[in-house]
Parts: C-alpha cells; sequence; structure tokens
C-alpha cells in the first residue's frame, strides 16, 4: 500500500493521519541488495500505477489481544526495540499481515509445507474472514514481531485528502518462501537494486512516491542485506517526516513537496501551519514575507554566490506603532529602496544594521536621507571589503536595548565574521537576526585580519544562553532557521571538525604552505569555491598559532606544535 498521496493541496482542516505500516523486504541479489516492490493496480483509485512497498493500514484486528497473544515479543519489549511505544505491537501485527495478504511471504519463518493451505489462509486474511489470531492458528505459526527493525516515520502532508501516519520496517526475505502478487492491490511484483529502481523511476515509467524514492536512496549504500538489517536494529533517534506542500514561486502555479532538509521547510512549516499549501518556497527579491505578527522580510536584488538569494532586510512594527525599523538595509540599489519606502509609506523611524560589508549597509545612508531615521550600529574598521559610507548616529554596546517602532531589540556584540558584527535580538517574537554570523543552509567567511576564528567561535556559543526563548534564526541571507541551539551545535562541530582536519595534515606531513593544505582540508568542497576557503583556512591557522597548536615557519610553511 502507498504511503504519501501527492495530490494537490487542499484547504479546510487537515484529514486525520490513519496509523499504517510499510515493510521493505530485502534479500541478496547477484548484484547486491534487492527489495521487494508491488506495481498497484491500475483499476485502483488511490495511486494506481504506483510502484510501493508491502503494507497498509491497522485494523481492528491488529490491535486485538488475541493477535498479541500469538506474538514473539511482549508490548513493552516491542515498544522499546520499534521505538513506537504504545501500540508498537499493532503496528507490527499490521506490518506483517500486509507482507502476508499482498506477497504471500510469511517473515520469520521457513517455507511452510502445506502451500495450499497457506494460500486459503491468504485469500481469507485479505477477505478480512480471518485476523492474524486465526491465521496463526491454522498455520501452527507465531507472529514473528522480532523479525522487523524499524527504518523511518512518514507522515502524509496536512494537505493531502487522504493521510498516514506509517512505521517504514526492513525485514529479512524468509527462506524458502516464493513471492507472488494478490492479483487484487497489486498486480505485480519484482525483486529489484534500489539503484535500479531509481533509474527505472528516472527514465519515467515507474512511479513512485516521495517516502519509498528517499528510502531507495537511502538503501543504496548498503552493500548486503545483512548491513541494512543491522542499520535498522541499531539504536538511534527515530524522527517523523512528514512533506510539506508549497507553492514553487509566487507567480506560477507549480506545487513543490518539501522535506526536512530542505532549505525552505522550516519556514513553511511556521507561515503555513495548517498545511494549506499557499506559502511559497522561494526567496523571491521584492517579494514581502510577514514572518511574525512584528516582522517582515524583503529581499534585496542582489543575489550571488556569496549572497545566495540576495540580502535580507528585516521590517519592524509594533501593533500600535505609525512608524517602522530596518534591520540591514541592504546594498545601495535604488529598486530596493524604492521597495522598503513604498512598504513603510517612507516612515521608516530608525535603520539599524549587523555588520558593515558591502551587501548589509550601504543602503542605509539612502534610507536616513529619505527619512531622517536614527542610524544604528557599530562603525566599519579598517579592514577592506567595507562599507566606508555608513556613518552611525548611535553605537551599541553588547546588550543595549534599542526601543523603535514599537518593538524592544537588544544588541549582541557578535564579532567573528566581521569585528563589527551585532545580532539583534527581537524577545517578542522569538527571533534573533543574525545577519552574516550565521547563514541558512552554508557557513560564513571569516576572513582575516578582520575575520577571527576564535573570536566567532565564542560568539557563536553565546546564543544558546539565550534559553528556549530563542526559537528563529533570521539570517541575512536565506530562509528563517528552526531549532537554534542545535543549528549553533551543528556549527560550532562543523567548524571544529575542519580544525582537526588542517591539524591532522600539519601532523602527517612536513611543513605545508597555505596553497598546498588547501585542497587537502577542503577536499570536499568544490574547487570554484577554494579562493574564498582559504580566507576561512588562514583564519583557522591564526587561531591554532594563537593557541600554540601550530606555527608558520619562514617561508610560509606551516607546522603542528
Amino acid at each position: 500500500m502507498t504511503l504519501i498521496n501527492e495530490h494537490a493541496p487542499a484547504h479546510g482542516s487537515p484529514a486525520p493521519a490513519r496509523p499504517s505500516a510499510s515493510v521493505i523486504v530485502v534479500r541478496d541479489g547477484a548484484g547486491g541488495v534487492e527489495v521487494l516492490m508491488l506495481e498497484r493496480s491500475a483499476a485502483l483509485k488511490f495511486m494506481p500505477g504506483s510502484h510501493v512497498f508491502p503494507g497498509g493500514a491497522i485494523d481492528s484486528a491488529d490491535r486485538s489481544e488475541a493477535a498479541f497473544a500469538c506474538c514473539t515479543e511482549s508490548p513493552a519489549a516491542a515498544a522499546s526495540r520499534l521505538q513506537i511505544g504504545d501500540g508498537a505491537l499493532a503496528w507490527a501485527v499490521a506490518a506483517l499481515r500486509e507482507t502476508f495478504e499482498e506477497c504471500g511471504l510469511w517473515l520469520g519463518r521457513a517455507a511452510p509445507a502445506r502451500a495450499q493451505q497457506v494460500a486459503d489462509t491468504r485469500q481469507r486474511l485479505a477477505a478480512g474472514e480471518i485476523g492474524m489470531a486465526q491465521a496463526c492458528a491454522v498455520l501452527e505459526a507465531g507472529i514473528d514481531t522480532a523479525s522487523l527493525q524499524p527504518l523511518s516515520h512518514w507522515i502524509t502532508p496536512l494537505a493531502s485528502p487522504k493521510r498516514f501516519d506509517t512505521r517504514f520496517f526492513v525485514a529479512q526475505a524468509p527462506a524458502g518462501q516464493v513471492a507472488g502478487a494478490d492479483g487484487q492491490e497489486s498486480q505485480s511484483l519484482r525483486w529489484i537494486r534500489p539503484a535500479d529502481a531509481l533509474a527505472a523511476h528516472e527514465a519515467g515509467g515507474f512511479p513512485l512516491e516521495v517516502p519509498t524514492l528517499h528510502t531507495l536512496r537511502s538503501l543504496q549504500r548498503f552493500a548486503s542485506a545483512a548491513a541494512v538489517i543491522e542499520h535498522a536494529a541499531t539504536p538511534r533517534p527515530i524522527e517523523p517526516v512528514m512533506p510539506r506542500v508549497a507553492r514553487r514561486s509566487s507567480s506560477g502555479a507549480g506545487v513543490v513537496r518539501l522535506l526536512p532538509a530542505d532549505a525552505a521547510y522550516a519556514e513553511i512549516g511556521h507561515l503555513d501551519a495548517a498545511g494549506r499549501g499557499d506559502a511559497v518556497a522561494a526567496i523571491e527579491p521584492g517579494r514581502l514575507v510577514q514572518l511574525d505578527a512584528a516582522v517582515w522580510r524583503l529581499t534585496a536584488p542582489n543575489p550571488g554566490r556569496m549572497t545566495g538569494p540576495g540580502t535580507n532586510t528585516y521590517l519592524l512594527r509594533g501593533s500600535a506603532a505609525g512608524s517602522w525599523a530596518v534591520i540591514d538595509p541592504g546594498p545601495a540599489i535604488g529598486e530596493h529602496l524604492q521597495a522598503m519606502l513604498l512598504h513603510t509609506q517612507g516612515r521608516i523611524e530608525a535603520v539599524l544594521v549587523t555588520h558593515t560589508h558591502p551587501d548589509h549597509s550601504p543602503g542605509a545612508a539612502a534610507v536616513v536621507a529619505a527619512t531622517g531615521a536614527r542610524c544604528i550600529g557599530m562603525p566599519p574598521p579598517p579592514h577592506g571589503r567595507q562599507d566606508n559610507s555608513f556613518s552611525p548616529t548611535a553605537v551599541p554596546t553588547d546588550g543595549d536595548i534599542i526601543q523603535a517602532a514599537g518593538v524592544q531589540l537588544t544588541a549582541l556584540h557578535t564579532p567573528g565574521h566581521a569585528s563589527n558584527h551585532v545580532c539583534w535580538w527581537l524577545p517578542g517574537a522569538g527571533m534573533l537576526f543574525t545577519g552574516d554570523h550565521l547563514m541558512q543552509g552554508s557557513t560564513v567567511v571569516i576572513d582575516p585580519p578582520d575575520g577571527d576564528m576564535a573570536a566567532y567561535l565564542r560568539s557563536l556559543q553565546r546564543l544558546p544562553a539565550l534559553g528556549p526563548a530563542l526559537r528563529w534564526l533570521a539570517p541575512g541571507h536565506g530562509f528563517l532557521v528552526a531549532r537554534p541551539a542545535e543549528a549553533v551545535a551543528a556549527l560550532v562541530a562543523h567548524r571544529l571538525a575542519r580544525e582537526a582536519k588542517v591539524l591532522g595534515a600539519l601532523r602527517r606531513d612536513e611543513a605545508l604552505t597555505e596553497a598546498q593544505l588547501l585542497p587537502r582540508v577542503y577536499d570536499d568542497v568544490a574547487p570554484a569555491l577554494h579562493p574564498v576557503a582559504a580566507c576561512s583556512l588562514r583564519a583557522h591557522l591564526l587561531k591554532l598559532a594563537a593557541e600554540h597548536r601550530a606555527h608558520e615557519e619562514h617561508g610560509g610553511g606551516w607546522r603542528a606544535i
């Protein structure tokens, strides 16, 4: 049975998600791991012709004490091992029942002696004449829930008219049994390598739903069926995955389905909590997006390799305020200035900047000239790549509170990317405006002498101190970032891992120049980005030198200490 309904978004209250189970049956084939896939009947109304794993919804008999009495595990043991909690046995029973009904495989046992009896039992079970407890009695077999290992957890998007809350399991193909289609829901079945299924899907004519597609991609890396089972049996957090539906653009009619790894996923969930499907999964220059009751985002038309879709300007206004505050007016582009003035009707009370790099602050002078607004930020440092036109009327210090346009902002001095970098904290929205201190989807460049890696890491580690009140990071480039503490921890871990890679390279070889180190330390980065990575590499080396863990010799070579 398929799991995710890829219909167009529906309005109104979301349909309830029915608990269901699906099983990826694996075996070792001549060319590697193979999975069992069913082709759904073309006569079905729901997902006709799709290729799926066996599975379906939990029915009442799957929850019966009679069925549980046939299981090889207790409810408590299954709940712990399968990471489901209460009701784990019902999911496991449903998974094993559906595999038997749709494929004719009774998982966890050897080939039965009486094939006709098995076929008759399968038919009666599929027709609803008996449940699994009665099937066990006829076949003299138990329900081997221990044959299942937990793989993933998927929930159908809120916008879908038919929804499932599905647990995916993996199981080893039972010895001596031959799978066969039921001729009703499934018109055919096949054993196929994940890579071949994906190739057939790309070529057309092999329809796959989002969870199936994602699962096949994840299985490509395993060399054997035993390796798949071992991975699934390893205790680990299994987070539910619910694709989100959004519009591809503000002007087009296309629909996109997002997974948690997609850049827009968290923001779409924030903007469209009801799952109507009307939020836009793209950052479009000039389009005003309301992120909170008091916060709007307006992106400048300066997309590029270092700016992503463009620099984000944030417009803030409290509910009773008649004026606005602006964070990071962006580059001095007339089109962007006009958009700011249009949306605020020219009533801008204060302009705040995070730092004075050329894509963040040059627009301040024009906004101030047009509106008479206060200009708040740290002046440009005496280094390259700075906006020397920036002339603040007020210079914040760490912890300063700024009242403007009916909102209260706190300045957090966060040097590292730039020595004059300030993040602006808006407690009322649980939102931190991070400028280039922390960006969505990528790391920031630390470019000495103004950029400082040690200062950057110290500044990053300050952010979790804001506590659970910090719910969103609003970066200078990209979408809103959820789970700030996790995002900060991941970024710190990434920087420290890169630092360890630098030290590792220095310890393995004689003195290495920065040019020699670069391709070794950044071998996972596209060569086109190496000139930018060279800045951060030098920042790492200077940090190690200050900590007496590396030193630069005459001639430019570096050694570990």
